[in-house]
């Protein structure tokens, strides 16, 4: 007999031999026993002792189920993943669309979403966690034509409006910086946050100072200061003069050489607006700049602006060795500038119309059917340039010979 079966055995003749009488008990024991090849002593312990009681799992006790875990699954998948204290100012805009795209709630499960803390967050979300890798290769060269007239922004700028500016540029090469490829031009206000992207071909010089265009038609606000890196892409005259040849010149200051920490507003924005949307494969086809910067100027830059809160630096204090930073209430970029008394109401009015009627889980949809796009026309392009000429075939150089 087999341990599984022994276990199964003793526990059908646990019950008669506790309620069996004394001499019962001895005929029991002989014949369990006999059956198993136990001890006496043995058999006597494993007959008398009680089930074992389920442990309960230490800590409190759970509060949210799975109706409102697969709510908050849901919400964090289609926000681009983002950390649970963003999350938790997210569920409050998101849950809104939530009937439409998912189906009803129960008021309970409202209820418990809306009260979810980000610890609570955390926890439900372990299991699915999503672990990002690959890293790629910057693609910014120095400029050297206007470094003198261009001064280096020395200290941090004393922000207390929207219209300050921080760029950059991200390189869509893949393994190699050779040959032309699309490039993202990547502008984020430092005081709301507000974040706009364009796609330009091989960051020449004309091509940036275009998207600049595209991307101050689009603000909300006046363009009061603009900081970049050192990269030739911002450092030239056309965009120097488009600045400075103007009513009220835009203040254009340029990043100490080397450090990135300079530009740190714009550079946490590569990861979360570039990389996890287009990854860190070549993009060498023209066509897809057309593509692209349809998806970064209506579903992207909506979606990130309107729906998905951000952390903003309060304070950061220096305690011995280490720095104690203290952050707002995270709050979208649109929440910043409804809220903002240098913002026009025209403005304001402006911004409402064009997101009242937004549908996040829409936005997400239409942003995954671009990307399929996209990612197609890469590949046509990509097998187009790998085919072998058709008087180079082996089958054909075979049939010649």
């Amino acid at each position: 007999m087999g341990p599984q079966a022994k276990r199964e055995y003793v526990e059908v003749i646990r019950g008669r031999y506790r309620r069996a009488s004394r001499r019962q008990k001895g005929r029991i024991l002989d014949e369990f026993c006999a059956v198993c090849s136990y001890h006496r002593k043995h058999a006597i312990a494993l007959l008398g002792r009680r089930r074992r009681r389920e442990r309960r799992r230490p800590g409190p006790a759970v509060r949210y189920g799975p109706a409102v875990a697969a709510v908050v699954r849901a919400i964090w998948l289609a926000a681009e993943q983002i950390c649970s204290k963003r999350l938790k100012a997210a569920l409050p805009l998101w849950l809104g669309h939530y009937k439409a795209e998912r189906g009803a709630l129960t008021e309970e499960t409202r209820r418990g979403v809306l009260a979810i803390s980000p610890a609570s967050i955390d926890r439900l979300l372990r299991p699915v966690r999503a672990r990002w890798g690959r890293r790629g290769r910057g693609g910014t060269q120095p400029g050297t034509l206007l470094r003198n007239q261009i001064p280096v922004r020395t200290e941090h700028w004393n922000v207390d409006r929207p219209g300050w500016i921080e760029a950059d540029t991200v390189a869509h090469g893949g393994t190699s910086l050779a040959g032309q490829f699309v490039w993202s031009l990547t502008f984020t206000d430092i005081w709301s946050g507000w974040t706009e992207l364009r796609a330009v071909w091989n960051k020449g010089a004309a091509g940036v100072v275009q998207a600049v265009r595209s991307i101050e038609k689009r603000l909300a606000f006046p363009v009061l200061g603009f900081d970049c890196d050192n990269g030739s892409e911002f450092l030239n005259h056309h965009l120097w003069r488009y600045f400075a040849r103007r009513r009220q010149p835009v203040t254009f200051t340029r990043s100490r050489p080397y450090h990135r920490n300079d530009n740190a507003h714009v550079e946490q924005k590569q990861w979360t607006h570039v990389r996890q949307l287009l990854g860190y494969d070549r993009l060498d086809s023209p066509q897809l700049l057309r593509l692209i910067n349809n998806l970064y100027a209506n579903e992207w830059a909506l979606l990130h602006n309107v729906f998905l809160p951000t952390l903003k630096l309060k304070s950061k204090l220096r305690v011995r060795s280490r720095y104690r930073k203290t952050y707002e209430p995270p709050q979208t970029p649109l929440q910043r500038l409804l809220r903002c008394p240098h913002v026009s109401p025209e403005a304001k009015l402006r911004l409402l119309n064009q997101t009242r009627r937004l549908n996040p889980f829409a936005l997400k949809k239409t942003i995954e059917r671009k990307l399929r796009r996209i990612f197609t026309v890469q590949r046509k392009a990509k097998r187009l340039v790998n085919e072998p000429p058709p008087d180079c075939h082996p089958e054909g150089a075979a049939r010649d010979s």
